[in-house]
């Protein structure tokens, strides 16, 4: 029973949370998104009332925190396929650190950009 509560503090296990955590995100953003562009099969004035909208720090933040997880979601499913294909490293943790800071990095870049 101890050694399950420790396997919990490994940094696999939390990959593989943020790696489910941003699926399940993302999934939920999906329907947002399919709406969204649904605005503009409502014609013109109904779309740029939207994109009007989306123009809101707020809104912006929460586009950048979609990046965020998108790049999270892509970097761990990249480590999934390097765990089906590969062999074991002791690297594999500086791989973890390095997918999380891209994914930040990459929610920085867009944030710069929005602003």
């Amino acid at each position: 029973m101890k050694n399950d509560f420790r396997s919990r503090n490994h940094p696999a296990y939390w990959a593989f949370i943020l790696h489910r955590m941003s699926g399940v995100a993302l999934s939920l953003f999906l329907p947002l998104h399919f709406w969204a562009l649904g605005q503009a099969l409502q014609g013109e004035i109904k779309l740029q009332g939207f994109l009007r909208w989306t123009e809101q720090p707020w809104v912006k933040i929460a586009e950048t925190l979609l990046v965020v997880l998108l790049a999270a979601h892509m970097s761990g499913g990249v480590r999934l396929l390097m765990l089906e294909f590969l062999p074991w490293r002791s690297w594999h943790k500086t791989l973890l650190a390095l997918a999380l800071g891209v994914s930040v990095a990459m929610g920085l870049m867009f944030l710069l950009s929005v602003f």
